[in-house]
Protein backbone atom coordinates (compact mmCIF):
# COMPACT_ATOMS: atom_id res chain seq x y z
CA UNK A 1 0.00 0.00 0.00
CA UNK A 2 1.37 3.79 -0.88
CA UNK A 3 1.13 6.81 1.22
CA UNK A 4 1.77 10.31 0.49
CA UNK A 5 4.83 11.45 1.84
CA UNK A 6 5.41 15.09 0.15
CA UNK A 7 3.97 17.19 -1.94
CA UNK A 8 3.58 20.64 -3.44
CA UNK A 9 2.66 22.53 -5.96
CA UNK A 10 3.99 22.93 -9.40
CA UNK A 11 2.01 25.33 -11.57
CA UNK A 12 -1.05 26.22 -13.14
CA UNK A 13 -1.93 25.76 -16.84
CA UNK A 14 -4.80 26.41 -19.61
CA UNK A 15 -3.21 25.41 -22.43
CA UNK A 16 -1.56 22.19 -23.93
CA UNK A 17 1.74 23.83 -24.62
CA UNK A 18 1.54 25.46 -20.24
CA UNK A 19 1.82 22.12 -18.54
CA UNK A 20 4.52 21.15 -17.11
CA UNK A 21 7.01 18.71 -18.56
CA UNK A 22 6.85 16.03 -16.63
CA UNK A 23 8.11 12.04 -16.89
CA UNK A 24 5.67 10.42 -14.05
CA UNK A 25 2.51 9.23 -14.60
CA UNK A 26 -0.70 11.65 -13.55
CA UNK A 27 -3.89 11.15 -11.49
CA UNK A 28 -6.53 13.66 -12.21
CA UNK A 29 -9.57 14.79 -10.26
CA UNK A 30 -12.49 15.69 -12.08
CA UNK A 31 -16.02 16.79 -11.09
CA UNK A 32 -18.65 19.22 -10.78
CA UNK A 33 -17.75 22.77 -9.53
CA UNK A 34 -18.59 22.22 -5.60
CA UNK A 35 -18.15 18.43 -5.15
CA UNK A 36 -14.90 18.95 -3.39
CA UNK A 37 -12.35 18.16 -5.53
CA UNK A 38 -9.65 20.83 -3.94
CA UNK A 39 -10.67 19.39 -0.64
CA UNK A 40 -9.73 15.96 -1.35
CA UNK A 41 -6.55 16.61 -2.96
CA UNK A 42 -5.84 18.09 0.55
CA UNK A 43 -6.84 15.58 2.51
CA UNK A 44 -4.81 12.66 0.73
CA UNK A 45 -1.74 15.13 0.29
CA UNK A 46 -1.95 15.46 4.13
CA UNK A 47 -2.12 18.76 3.59
CA UNK A 48 -4.70 21.87 4.47
CA UNK A 49 -4.20 24.43 2.07
CA UNK A 50 -2.40 23.55 -1.12
CA UNK A 51 -5.00 22.96 -2.93
CA UNK A 52 -7.19 26.33 -3.00
CA UNK A 53 -10.57 25.83 -1.69
CA UNK A 54 -13.47 28.31 -1.44
CA UNK A 55 -16.87 28.42 -0.70
CA UNK A 56 -17.71 29.94 -3.94
CA UNK A 57 -18.40 26.94 -6.83
CA UNK A 58 -15.91 27.44 -9.51
CA UNK A 59 -13.10 28.59 -7.59
CA UNK A 60 -11.00 26.21 -9.75
CA UNK A 61 -10.72 27.65 -13.51
CA UNK A 62 -7.36 26.49 -14.34
CA UNK A 63 -5.40 23.33 -14.57
CA UNK A 64 -3.52 23.00 -11.84
CA UNK A 65 -0.61 20.36 -11.13
CA UNK A 66 0.72 19.47 -8.08
CA UNK A 67 3.86 16.90 -7.46
CA UNK A 68 2.94 13.97 -4.95
CA UNK A 69 6.17 11.49 -4.13
CA UNK A 70 4.69 8.08 -2.30
CA UNK A 71 6.12 5.63 -0.45
CA UNK A 72 5.32 2.14 -0.36
CA UNK A 73 5.64 0.55 2.81
CA UNK A 74 5.89 -3.27 1.64
CA UNK A 75 8.32 -3.13 -1.09
CA UNK A 76 10.22 -0.15 0.68
CA UNK A 77 9.94 1.89 -2.88
CA UNK A 78 9.65 5.56 -2.96
CA UNK A 79 7.55 6.66 -6.42
CA UNK A 80 6.58 10.17 -8.18
CA UNK A 81 3.32 10.91 -9.57
CA UNK A 82 1.04 14.16 -9.80
CA UNK A 83 -1.81 15.36 -8.95
CA UNK A 84 -3.85 16.99 -11.40
CA UNK A 85 -7.22 19.37 -10.31
CA UNK A 86 -9.37 20.05 -13.26
CA UNK A 87 -11.78 23.35 -13.83
CA UNK A 88 -15.14 22.09 -12.50
CA UNK A 89 -18.23 21.80 -14.56
CA UNK A 90 -22.16 22.37 -13.54
CA UNK A 91 -23.09 24.45 -10.90
CA UNK A 92 -20.85 27.49 -10.67
CA UNK A 93 -22.24 31.11 -11.59
CA UNK A 94 -20.00 32.36 -14.31
CA UNK A 95 -21.26 33.62 -18.14
CA UNK A 96 -21.49 30.70 -20.55
CA UNK A 97 -18.79 31.39 -22.63
CA UNK A 98 -16.27 30.57 -19.54
CA UNK A 99 -17.67 27.32 -19.10
CA UNK A 100 -17.63 26.39 -22.55
CA UNK A 101 -13.47 27.74 -21.99
CA UNK A 102 -13.52 24.79 -19.14
CA UNK A 103 -14.66 22.21 -21.46
CA UNK A 104 -12.31 22.62 -23.87
CA UNK A 105 -9.80 22.67 -20.85
CA UNK A 106 -10.67 19.04 -19.59
CA UNK A 107 -11.41 17.71 -23.23
CA UNK A 108 -7.97 19.28 -24.11
CA UNK A 109 -6.03 17.65 -21.30
CA UNK A 110 -7.77 14.38 -21.56
CA UNK A 111 -7.00 13.93 -25.08
CA UNK A 112 -3.54 15.20 -24.84
CA UNK A 113 -1.84 13.85 -21.92
CA UNK A 114 -0.01 10.67 -22.47
CA UNK A 115 1.21 10.17 -18.79
CA UNK A 116 -2.60 10.24 -17.81
CA UNK A 117 -2.94 7.27 -15.74
CA UNK A 118 -6.26 7.54 -14.41
CA UNK A 119 -8.65 10.07 -13.56
CA UNK A 120 -10.99 10.31 -10.40
CA UNK A 121 -14.43 11.31 -11.27
CA UNK A 122 -16.17 13.11 -8.18
CA UNK A 123 -19.97 12.95 -7.50
CA UNK A 124 -21.58 14.23 -4.25
CA UNK A 125 -23.17 11.52 -2.62
CA UNK A 126 -26.16 13.69 -1.78
CA UNK A 127 -27.42 14.30 -5.28
CA UNK A 128 -27.17 11.80 -7.91
CA UNK A 129 -25.69 10.53 -10.93
CA UNK A 130 -27.40 13.19 -13.49
CA UNK A 131 -26.68 13.75 -17.57
CA UNK A 132 -23.34 16.36 -16.49
CA UNK A 133 -21.66 13.43 -14.90
CA UNK A 134 -22.74 10.84 -17.46
CA UNK A 135 -21.41 13.07 -20.27
CA UNK A 136 -18.13 13.24 -18.42
CA UNK A 137 -18.26 9.76 -17.96
CA UNK A 138 -18.73 9.16 -21.50
CA UNK A 139 -15.59 11.29 -22.66
CA UNK A 140 -13.17 9.08 -20.20
CA UNK A 141 -14.87 5.62 -21.96
CA UNK A 142 -14.83 7.10 -25.09
CA UNK A 143 -10.80 7.98 -24.61
CA UNK A 144 -10.30 4.98 -22.95
CA UNK A 145 -9.32 6.49 -19.26
CA UNK A 146 -9.46 4.23 -16.17
CA UNK A 147 -11.39 6.11 -13.88
CA UNK A 148 -13.09 5.43 -11.15
CA UNK A 149 -16.21 7.19 -9.53
CA UNK A 150 -15.86 8.66 -5.86
CA UNK A 151 -18.75 10.00 -3.78
CA UNK A 152 -17.21 12.93 -2.02
CA UNK A 153 -19.19 14.13 1.15
CA UNK A 154 -19.97 11.10 2.64
CA UNK A 155 -19.89 12.56 6.45
CA UNK A 156 -23.19 14.27 5.39
CA UNK A 157 -24.80 10.98 5.63
CA UNK A 158 -25.71 8.95 8.67
CA UNK A 159 -23.44 5.61 8.63
CA UNK A 160 -26.65 3.55 9.00
CA UNK A 161 -28.22 5.41 5.56
CA UNK A 162 -24.64 5.39 3.59
CA UNK A 163 -25.56 1.90 1.54
CA UNK A 164 -29.27 3.27 0.93
CA UNK A 165 -28.35 6.42 -0.21
CA UNK A 166 -25.55 4.62 -2.72
CA UNK A 167 -28.28 2.49 -3.70
CA UNK A 168 -30.40 5.08 -4.62
CA UNK A 169 -28.21 7.67 -6.33
CA UNK A 170 -25.58 5.57 -7.96
CA UNK A 171 -26.51 2.89 -9.79
CA UNK A 172 -22.82 1.20 -10.01
CA UNK A 173 -20.04 0.99 -7.43
CA UNK A 174 -18.73 3.90 -5.96
CA UNK A 175 -16.04 4.64 -3.44
CA UNK A 176 -17.67 6.82 -0.30
CA UNK A 177 -15.12 9.56 0.57
CA UNK A 178 -15.20 12.50 3.28
CA UNK A 179 -12.37 15.02 3.37
CA UNK A 180 -13.45 16.07 6.60
CA UNK A 181 -13.05 12.81 8.53
CA UNK A 182 -10.41 11.39 6.31
CA UNK A 183 -12.89 8.31 4.90
CA UNK A 184 -12.08 6.75 1.79
CA UNK A 185 -8.23 8.16 1.30
CA UNK A 186 -6.51 4.11 1.55
CA UNK A 187 -9.41 2.98 -1.06
CA UNK A 188 -8.15 6.17 -3.28
CA UNK A 189 -4.32 5.00 -2.68
CA UNK A 190 -5.02 1.37 -3.08
CA UNK A 191 -6.99 2.62 -6.47
CA UNK A 192 -4.04 4.23 -7.74
CA UNK A 193 -1.51 1.96 -6.62
CA UNK A 194 -3.56 -0.75 -8.50
CA UNK A 195 -3.05 1.57 -11.94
Amino acid sequence: MIRVIESCFVKSAVKVTDYPVVICKEVAFVGKSNVGKSSMINAILGRKLLAKISSRPGKTQLINFFSVTTKDDEQEMKGELSFVDLPGYGFAKVPLKEKENWRGMIQAYLTNRPQLLGVLLLVDIRHKFDYKDQLMQEMLEANGINYTLVATKSDKIANSKLKSVIKENFPFKVLPFSAKNNKGISEVLRWINEL
